[in-house]
């Protein structure tokens, strides 16, 4: 079994990458993604990616997953029926949230209902106090009662957060065992072990919309599991998680709530070790598939990572409106833009595109699937930016006159408008929208995009990239190879990982490093576990620590690197330095001579990162790039004001070296790049294209 299998299914294509570990011969394919049984594009897609690499099922020795269905039951509201058991008093702090608004001008923002409606949150008489003493015992016989009363209501799942449980989960494990008595089969999720941290809305949050997917989530990977075994794939199935590492389909069903970004955190694992490879320090990952784009800050070949983040918001573009999330995830900027996002006019006569999308079904007008509203996808291919006879490779037909058709009688004609006008118009909306959008994560994080090189890829991410660099104003756009399906790739980079937290609140001057030091080792010894269960040998096991710390009466937490080995107060000047830095990184300044306490204490457990020399289907190319013309089109350009013509190259006949200007097209099967007017471009030893911008 040499080979290692990539999938990542999104809203509008599910791609694929398959890798021999023994040659570095590589392949990609991207498919259809089929919304209903998204397991069935799957298997349709590695069935015939195999079939194109020659390569049998029975060599397949991995497969690492990435998708978006848990993401998809949240916003949609398509999980379990679930009740959540609570300490007496606090049935409602679902509904109370932090009792900020999200808007504080408009009078009629709808924040999003909670999971579990008031009559499936049921309270238990128990509590236990800060320090995690008992102030009442848990009564067991009012606890049977509660939960025998939800069973007969049919609910599916069930979750459990109490007050102060993050400290002492001695009662919510005993309700856990009582649900398993009374309905042995019935899905539970304590707070205590999905995200045992201070907090109680974000972590009864957290909790709750971890048991309401998991029922889906376990459907999903077991029917995933038995449909790979029917192709003859006896590899061992790996699952992405949302903070970068991947986890076996025991440890995804139990916490599905990790998965909830895996997707897109795949994509920018690749553009984190294209980064590394190249030795670049600041790079702006920009995915954009079908449905959405994302945007991703890595410094130093890391992504950023964040302990928190929203689902399912009311508001799209404004925080606070949605469910938190208490998990670990990197920290991406997504916005409703992607070939599939429509355009229309609104009642104000404004060009607006997005974030609603036409998916993979009907999918775009061009598609002639049964669409009829313009998509940016219509918009490029009036462009002349997309060839109608090569998408996919020639796989699938792009029909003109239907994107003419939905673009006049939807945008030009309401903007009178010619449809080449409207077209660039839709183009440039979306673009300025992106850009807008990396913009200010860029901001709030304290960096200068001017200063990243913007690495461009997933199915139209190469088709804007240009417009969209220019407005950022970035010197220089990296191209890789096979970027319709980096997502796919970036997949096989991940290293089996997993993340512990435990909250204890310190004073820095003051602490009790014997606590401290035994809550370390305490995630470390369980992590270890996990990884020598997986199979990896205790000499390649990484750990990282790190610390959420702030100054004495801060609200908010700054996280900071923690040193190895065993803390004691001579380690306090390292760690102050290190969140000073963190906190001058973000606000430019410190205060003086106010103290500094943590709050919660982290660890990552991961293996080591799977070592795969790929070998690109264009390694054959020339470095001849003229020879790599297959034709010449029109296509617009806004520095000229018109359609330019412009030679198309064909990407799997650049080799190293290769060097042209722009303007200049460069398709690939999965994905078409445009390249704009004064551009100097080369193509590397890694066969990513360098396109240096004009000043």
């Amino acid at each position: 079994m040499s080979a290692r299998l990539g999938v990542d299914i999104g809203g509008t294509f599910t791609d694929l990458v398959v890798v021999d570990e023994i040659t570095g011969a590589l392949r990609v394919g991207k498919v259809l993604t089929t919304p209903k049984d998204p397991a069935h594009g799957v298997e349709q897609g590695i069935h015939a990616l195999l079939d194109d690499a020659h390569l049998a099922a029975r060599a397949v020795g991995a497969v690492v997953h990435g998708t978006t269905l848990a993401t998809n039951a949240l916003i949609e509201r398509k999980g379990a029926r679930t009740a959540l058991l609570t300490t007496a008093g606090f049935r409602d702090a679902l509904e109370i949230r932090r009792e900020g608004r999200y808007d504080m001008y408009d009078i009629f923002i709808d924040p999003p209902s909670a999971l579990v409606p008031r009559h499936l949150r049921r309270e238990v008489p128990e509590r236990l106090l800060a320090d995690g003493a008992v102030q009442r015992p848990l009564d067991e016989a009012a606890a049977r009662r509660v939960i025998a009363d939800l069973i007969g209501q049919g609910v599916e799942a069930i979750a459990i957060c109490l007050l102060h449980a993050y400290v002492n989960p001695a009662h919510e494990r005993r309700l856990a065992e009582l649900v398993h008595e009374i309905a042995p089969h019935l899905p539970v999720s304590c707070s205590s072990e999905v995200v045992p941290e201070i907090r109680e809305y974000e972590r009864g949050s957290t909790t709750t919309a971890n048991v309401y997917v998991a029922p889906l989530m376990a459907r999903y990977l077991e029917d995933l599991e038995r449909r790979l075994a029917e192709l003859g794939i006896p590899g061992q199935l790996y699952i992405m998680q949302s903070s970068g590492g991947i986890a076996l389909p025991g440890a995804a069903k139990r916490f599905p709530i990790r998965l909830v970004e895996s997707g897109p955190a795949a994509g920018a694992l690749a553009a984190a070790q294209a980064a590394r490879a190249r030795g670049e320090p600041r790079l702006l990952s920009f995915d954009m598939g079908g449905t959405t784009a994302k945007a991703c800050v890595i410094d130093d070949g890391v992504p950023l990572v964040a302990r928190e983040f929203e689902v399912a918001r009311a508001d799209r573009f404004k925080k606070g409106s949605g469910l938190p999330i208490r998990v670990p995830v990197i920290e991406l900027i997504e916005i409703g833009a992607g070939g599939g996002s429509i355009a229309r006019v609104d009642r104000l006569g404004l060009l607006k595109v997005g974030p609603d999308s036409a998916g993979a079904d009907p999918g775009p007008a061009c598609y002639n699937l049964g669409g009829r509203l313009p998509t940016v996808t219509d918009a490029d291919l009036l462009l002349g930016y997309l060839d109608s006879e090569f998408f996919l490779g020639g796989r699938m037909r792009l029909h003109r006159e239907a994107a003419r058709r939905a673009i006049e009688e939807h945008v030009a004609r309401p903007l009178g408008l010619g449809p080449t006008e409207a077209a660039w118009g839709i183009h440039r909306v979306v673009n300025e929208n992106m850009a807008a959008a990396a913009r200010i994560h860029g901001i709030e994080r304290g960096k200068d995009l001017r200063q990243y090189q913007l690495f461009a890829f997933g199915g139209a991410g190469p088709v804007h990239c240009w417009h969209v660099a220019r407005i950022l104003r970035v010197p220089r756009i990296l191209l890789p190879f096979g970027a319709g399906a980096m997502s796919a790739y970036g997949l096989l980079s991940a290293p089996l990982a997993f993340d512990f937290v435990r909250t204890r609140r310190e004073r820095l001057d003051a602490a009790d490093w014997g606590t401290i030091n035994a809550l370390f080792a305490e995630m470390e010894a369980e992590g270890r576990a996990l990884l020598a269960r997986a199979g990896v040998a205790a000499t390649q096991v990484r750990v990282s620590r790190v610390a959420e710390m702030r100054y004495l009466g801060q609200g908010h937490e700054v996280e900071a690197a923690i040193p190895p080995g065993t803390l004691a107060p001579a380690s306090l000047p390292a760690i102050t330095a290190s969140f000073e830095a963190a906190y001058r990184a973000l606000y430019q300044r410190l205060p003086q001579g106010v103290p500094i306490e943590a709050l919660n204490w982290r660890v990552t457990i991961a293996g080591p990162p799977p070592k795969v020399a790929l070998t690109p289907a264009a390694r054959g190319g020339s470095a001849n790039a003229r020879g790599a013309v297959k034709t010449t089109r029109p296509a617009y350009f806004a520095e000229a004001s018109d359609f330019v013509p412009t030679p198309v190259y064909d990407r799997y006949a650049l080799g190293p070296g290769a060097a042209f200007t722009g303007p200049a097209i460069v398709e690939e099967r999965e994905s078409t790049a445009v390249i704009g007017p004064g551009a100097r471009c080369r193509v590397d030893d890694g066969l990513e294209i360098v396109v240096e911008l004009p000043p």
